[in-house]
């Protein structure tokens, strides 16, 4: 069976509360919030939701522990409509478990890693990734044995005529490891920062700097493009929308207006949104102005994956 994406990376539950309005004290002290939820979290799993609303064929590679955790995690994907056929489990390490303390359009989050560093890239079947249309890879930082040998798998996909994408995510070091990441950036297509993982990257205090910088990395030693049109930093910038730098040109997109519940997966849903235009057809405008109205009208609902939007929607949400 093939499919139209690949999704590689890191899927866990995640527990949501807030909005906490005030600085978390210890010393036993218990506080009550308005909300609570136990919901899907993990960048790769919530792309991977987003694309398949989206109506992409998608499968997701990673790995989950022998436990509740794990069993939730493989039925939620399964659920929205994604092959978890290669989603591994580990018989020794926990799955993975966030908690995500909202406030505002901000958030806190504390994530126990579980078997996250276990994750190989052995778990990744060479015979799909070289069968698919287009590879994701997201929380580069949180993976380093698979970060090791993403450059590895984005050739094979590459080699297969392949596009693909990669989305950092924070790095809980603040190191930002540019050996291990460049060699990635020679053969990826799309680079999916936010904003302030962008300035990381660089040292830059300027967005719009920072992506053609990156963007510039992108294309050093690098002797490939996809076939709509060469590689792109596409940067994600919260409430003022988005920006896509090819080295010497950028284009923005202005985010929805919409009632935020909370921005968790924004940035994810606006990658799945990124990747289903671009598959779709669309020129770099037209799927930039998908993706950011894919991250805004992910942010109706709790958690990463209870709003993301279906095709029909995101489109008239350009459109109108």
């Amino acid at each position: 069976m093939s499919f139209d994406l690949l999704v590689i990376g890191d899927a866990n539950p995640d527990i949501v509360v807030g909005p906490v309005d005030q600085p978390i004290l210890f010393g036993q002290r218990e506080r009550l919030v308005p909300h609570g939820a136990l919901v899907l979290g993990g960048s790769a799993s919530i792309m991977a939701c987003g694309a398949a609303r989206l109506g992409l064929s998608v499968a997701f590679a990673g790995r989950v522990g022998d436990d509740a955790a794990g069993a939730f995690v493989r039925t939620s994907l399964a659920d929205r409509g994604v092959n978890v056929d290669a989603l591994v489990t580990d018989p020794d390490l926990p799955t993975p478990l966030t908690t995500i303390l909202t406030s505002g359009d901000d958030r806190a989050i504390l994530t126990a890693p579980g078997c996250l560093p276990s994750t190989a890239p052995d778990d990744v079947p060479l015979s799909l990734v070289r069968s698919v249309r287009h590879v994701h890879a997201a929380s580069f930082y949180l993976l380093p044995e698979l970060a090791n040998g993403l450059a590895g798998i984005f050739k094979e996909a590459k080699a297969a005529k392949a596009t693909t994408s990669l989305d950092p995510n924070d790095d809980p070091a603040g190191k930002w490891d540019r050996m291990v990441l460049d060699p990635v950036l020679r053969v990826t297509d799309y680079f999916l920062p936010n904003a302030a993982e962008a300035l990381a990257l660089t040292g830059h205090h300027s967005v719009e700097d920072a992506a053609g910088i990156l963007a510039r990395r992108l294309h050093r030693g690098a002797n490939h493009g996809s076939s709509r049109g060469g590689s792109l930093v596409v940067t994600k910038n919260g409430p003022q929308g988005a920006l896509a730098h090819n080295g010497s040109r950028v284009i923005t997109a202005p985010a929805l207006k919409v009632d935020t519940v909370d921005a968790i997966g924004a940035g994810d849903s606006f990658d799945a949104g990124w990747v289903a235009a671009v598959l779709n057809g669309s020129k770099p405008d037209r799927a930039l102005a998908i993706a950011a109205a894919c991250g805004s009208l992910s942010t109706r609902g709790a958690g990463g994956t209870a709003a993301q939007p279906t095709w029909d929607e995101a489109v008239a949400s350009v459109t109108r």
